[in-house]
């Protein structure tokens, strides 16, 4: 698999790919180019599009080299500084670096609204957890107030009650929910209608849309409520510090493609965040790094133009149409079309009808592609995965089974997941 870490490179003309450093990357931004600012809906208050965290990365990286990472950020009008997401050691990491910095009253803070797990013990249940949590971010910033501080929307209800309390009270300035999972959607929804709350923070990316793009987001714009995008490069299928399969993995050392620079896209970092940046939703991307010159490269995401909506549907057909990074079993969805021993090679036609998004009860969604004769199987945060059939309408997913129920008309109306002797429906919904 290729992510940056081992490839990193851009397209000049007929595709030649350069290795990039901080100096090249500084050369090729947009001659007096300033970071786009989107308003935060509530207030009007103007963000830098683009934002950083650390999250896991504080756990497993030089501590130095994040350092680095965090100054170039703010020296190239960073401001969004979340630490939200690792534990206890993971979110104190953030406030350290800052003040070493110098620059931790120059950063616009998010953070969630309790302890998280780690050292200390897990997070706290309780109004008076809010307010400890509140207390002790304002002691290691030595702020009067927070910026933004969220809570899970399927949390303890004391805890936005309590967040309201902080921001009647001036110690907190906005207020919001987050989540990571999709299984908690309707509970997000249910806080964004009826709760007066200022942000949501929730995953995004190219090839994480039907469901953001088709509710959430436009229910963040009709109700005036900002949008943190997480993970704008992908989720790394829920691993740690950096690992697993993201979208570079996904392009590997492909060109990008020229018509990228309709919207001043020069890298495909900058093709991957402005795609999420340029969502109106979307107030600011949070992305996160271990090296400078990716975060160099990052902030140039968020200069210059954006795509419209058809340059959109362009890259998201683009992307869509690349393999898939993980194949069950392993190995490289290139390798074998005809997949483990016992699985059969299905015809086109068959794997047709079942393409589409089904959804169990829960909120948990698979989305279904072709990839020439492979299934391919998007399952809630996880990448891409190949699946390949046993029967002509039960494949193997890992450990576990998609059983396909097909109608009089030849496509499928729904499936049943078998995960740990449990049989869950998931009705077909697209």
């Amino acid at each position: 698999m290729v992510n940056r870490r081992e490839f990193f490179g851009i397209t000049l003309g007929a595709g030649a790919s350069l290795a990039l450093t901080p100096g090249l990357l500084r050369a090729l931004q947009l001659p007096g180019g300033q970071l786009i600012q989107r308003a935060i809906p509530s207030s009007g208050e103007m963000l830098p599009v683009v934002g950083l965290s650390f999250s896991n990365h504080a756990l497993c990286a030089d501590p130095a080299a994040l350092k680095e990472v965090l100054k170039t950020f703010a020296d190239n009008g960073g401001r969004v500084f979340d630490a939200q997401h690792g534990n206890v050691d993971a979110e104190q990491f953030h406030a350290t670096v800052a003040n070493e910095l110098g620059i931790q009253d120059k950063l616009f803070w998010s953070t969630r609204g309790t302890r998280p797990g780690g050292p200390g013990g897990p997070p706290q249940l309780g109004q008076d957890a809010v307010q400890a949590h509140v207390q002790m971010w304002r002691g290691k910033l030595q702020a009067p107030r927070m910026d933004l501080v969220m809570v899970p929307p399927q949390g303890d209800p004391a805890h936005l009650a309590a967040l309201k309390e902080e921001k009647k009270a001036g110690r907190v300035r906005y207020i919001g929910v987050q989540v990571i999972a999709d299984a908690v959607y309707p509970q997000l929804e249910a806080v964004m209608r009826n709760e007066p709350i200022d942000f949501i923070g929730i995953d995004y990316d190219i090839t994480n849309r039907a469901r953001v793009e088709d509710t959430i987001l436009p229910l963040a714009m009709e109700r005036k409520i900002g949008v943190m995008a997480f993970f704008p490069f992908g989720n790394n299928g829920g691993v740690s510090c950096g690992s697993g399969a993201n979208l570079f993995g996904r392009v590997g050392n492909r060109p990008l493609p020229e018509w990228a620079a309709e919207f001043d896209a020069r890298t495909w970092a900058h093709f991957f965040l402005k795609y999420v940046i340029s969502h109106p939703a979307v107030t600011v991307a949070r992305v996160g790094t271990t090296k400078a010159h990716h975060m160099l490269d990052n902030m140039g995401g968020g200069i210059g133009r954006l795509p419209d909506e058809a340059t959109r549907r362009r890259m998201a057909e683009l992307i869509d149409a690349l393999p898939p990074v993980t194949v069950v079993g392993g190995g490289s969805a290139t390798e074998s079309a005809h997949g483990p021993p016992g699985s059969m090679v299905l015809p086109a036609a068959v794997l047709d009808r079942y393409v589409g998004e089904y959804r169990t009860a829960t909120g948990d969604t698979f989305n279904f592609r072709r990839y020439g004769t492979m299934l391919v199987v998007k399952a809630g945060r996880s990448p891409d995965t190949v699946i390949y059939g046993r029967s002509q309408t039960r494949f193997q997913l890992g450990p576990n089974v998609i059983e396909f129920q097909v109608g009089s008309a030849g496509k499928a109306t729904g499936l049943i997941y078998e995960r740990g002797g449990q049989k869950i429906p998931a009705p077909r919904i697209r």
